[in-house]
């Protein structure tokens, strides 16, 4: 293998496949990242056997190959370097790769490529179970108000993943930890072939937001004939996943049908209203509380903000807010609250709950596209 390319690009390139590089492996080959050459680019790959990302760049390529080398020493070396170009060139009988920019040169020593594990690519047609396309803003939108809400941790694998659902022209994602549930439904500018409920791990679909943030084109979705692998095709960039395997709980029974008090309030006052509760929050339990009163006469509703800390303090912060209802105090997770309220893009929000033990909603004010769930916590006596 002879080629060469900008270095600016194959830094990017790197950051790019970076993250699906396996951080504790039994297999060497996995901590690297693979560098061939494909029809006139050079193609960069890393996989954990979980995720896969390829992407390719521009490059002049001399003669054709391929290598894996250590991830870690070849961003490092790669970032270190000039602007210039880099002439890399392949002793296949020792897996070492010369590398040359300016007045730098280094040889890194690699595996042979044959022990790459393959990557699964979008088959022809009839090969996939079914093929969707969403616009890169859109999706990354639609991600962002449901994957945090997924759980952190593996001892539960269906709740670490989101429900991803396409049908007809809707996309649904939905996402829960047991605490809270996020929905959220999108129009698809084109109907799907057929109705499909996969689920993908929440670790994927931030991954995919960070690399459709550059995206111009639209997104394209596939779902394997098994149901065992997603892939995510953008311009210059494939991203495999695997599916969860497990059935998501029916959240439709979790939300609440009917509400005794309804609070809408500006999105951004209540965001930095909860900001500043959790700072006072953290020394108790994580703790918000929120009391609301509905309007008399020429006075409007209020929302009062409140954490109380026996060891630092306490914060109040009131808005004003339109409420509909009965009175109500009722309290949440502080952090949980400043997540959702983060996610959302309307100027307005609103609260419905029934009483202090009963689940709160939050829907954004004039978008009956995304629902969010949240429990309470017991309030203190």
């Amino acid at each position: 293998m002879r080629v060469s390319c900008l270095q600016e690009n194959l830094a990017k390139g790197l950051s790019i496949v970076g993250r699906a590089v396996a951080t504790k492996s039994t297999l060497p080959v996995l901590s690297n990242i693979l560098l061939a050459t494909d029809e006139g680019r050079l193609k960069l790959a890393a996989t954990n056997l979980e995720l896969a990302v390829v992407t390719w760049i521009g490059a002049k390529v001399e003669d054709e190959g391929a290598i894996t080398v250590p991830a870690r020493l070849l961003a490092e070396f790669v970032t270190s370097l000039p602007n210039d170009r880099i002439d890399m060139d392949l002793n296949v009988r020792t897996h070492t790769l010369h590398m040359a920019c300016a007045r730098s040169e280094a040889n890194i020593k690699g595996i042979d490529a044959t022990e790459f594990p393959p990557i699964p690519t979008v088959g022809g047609e009839g090969e996939a179970t079914a093929t969707v396309k969403i616009e890169p803003d859109l999706l990354r939108e639609v991600i962002g108000q449901v994957a945090f809400a997924a759980a952190t941790d593996e001892s539960r694998p269906v709740l670490a993943g989101v429900l991803v659902s396409f049908g007809d022209s809707e996309l649904t994602m939905a996402a829960t930890d047991g605490f809270r549930l996020s929905v959220r439904t999108a129009r698809l500018p084109v109907s799907a072939p057929q109705k499909i409920d996969v689920l993908v791990p929440a670790r994927t679909l931030n991954e995919v937001a960070r690399l459709a943030a550059d995206e111009k084109d639209p997104i394209e979705m596939t779902v394997t004939p098994n149901k065992s692998q997603i892939l995510f095709h953008m311009s210059n960039i494939d991203l495999v996943s695997r599916l969860i395997e497990g059935t998501f709980p029916n959240y439709r029974h979790i939300i609440p049908q009917s509400f005794k008090t309804r609070s809408v309030l500006s999105t951004s006052d209540f965001l930095n209203a909860a900001r500043r509760a959790s700072f006072f929050a953290r020394e108790a339990a994580n703790i918000i509380r929120l009391t609301i009163q509905p309007g008399e006469e020429m006075v409007p509703g209020r929302v009062s903000v409140t954490a109380t800390s026996a060891e630092v303090g306490d914060n109040v912060n009131d808005i004003d807010a339109v409420v509909e209802g009965e009175g109500i105090t009722i309290a949440f997770n502080a952090r949980y609250l400043t997540e959702v309220l983060g996610a959302l893009t309307s100027q307005k929000v609103g609260l419905e709950t029934n009483t202090p033990t009963n689940p709160g909603v939050l829907k954004p004010v004039g978008d009956d596209g995304f629902i969010h769930v949240i429990m309470p916590l017991q309030l203190p006596k």
